[in-house]
């Protein structure tokens, strides 16, 4: 997929509460066999924790020319020395955020299905709004974000938009002609051998 021009790039979803010591070599060899342009983390659990997991990812990101954004926690990320934001509650924050962080940090946003929060993101300051599920998953209120809506966006927005949530390989091929990065952690984390996981949806 990555030689396909014009094709989607990869945006890595890290899992909750990975081991400092089992998943760093995980992690490592991923992004070494995988053309990654953002990994996210998600901001759950413990802060002490979330900032030694923020660290170790941290250096093997930056060691690759790989962008590292948190779920939601911006003293954070300004402590660990990330490279921006990933708001899960939509375009809220957006343009208080892009004060606060200036023009060169990364501020995404997550809209669920909706294109007026959406384009209210996009018109805040948002570097990236995502849209999903794009399958069935509880991610945000679980309400199918539909290919009409990403084919929309691609079309009349410049913004770039992610495509995420319960990806499939046949998802995956329906929304790459019209999203700018496909984002994968649930997906591959779950099976046995992550990477084999990444190299069958990421073909």
């Amino acid at each position: 997929m990555s030689d396909q021009q014009n094709a989607p790039q990869l945006y890595l979803i890290t899992p909750v509460g990975a081991s400092t010591v089992t998943f760093a070599p995980l992690l490592a060899d991923i992004l070494d066999r995988f053309p990654v342009a953002c990994l996210r983390l998600p901001g759950a659990g413990d802060e002490d924790a979330l900032g030694r997991q923020a660290d170790q990812i941290r250096d093997i990101a930056h060691a690759r020319d790989v962008a590292v954004v948190i779920e939601d926690h911006v003293q954070l990320a300004l402590r660990h020395g990330l490279d921006g934001v990933h708001l899960t509650k939509g375009s809220r924050k957006v343009r208080d955020l892009r004060k606060d962080l200036g023009a060169d940090a990364i501020i995404g946003a997550y809209c669920g299905n909706s294109r007026h929060e959406g384009i209210n993101a996009a018109e805040a300051g948002a570097d990236y709004v995502s849209f999903g599920p794009c399958g069935q998953s509880t991610l945000g209120h679980g309400e199918v974000a539909e290919l009409e809506l990403f084919s929309w966006w691609s079309e009349m927005i410049e913004v770039p938009v992610i495509a995420e949530g319960a990806l499939t390989p046949a998802l995956i091929a329906s929304v790459t002609p019209v999203t700018d990065f496909i984002a994968l952690g649930p997906e591959i984390w779950a099976a046995d051998d992550p990477t084999e996981t990444l190299a069958q949806l990421w073909r």
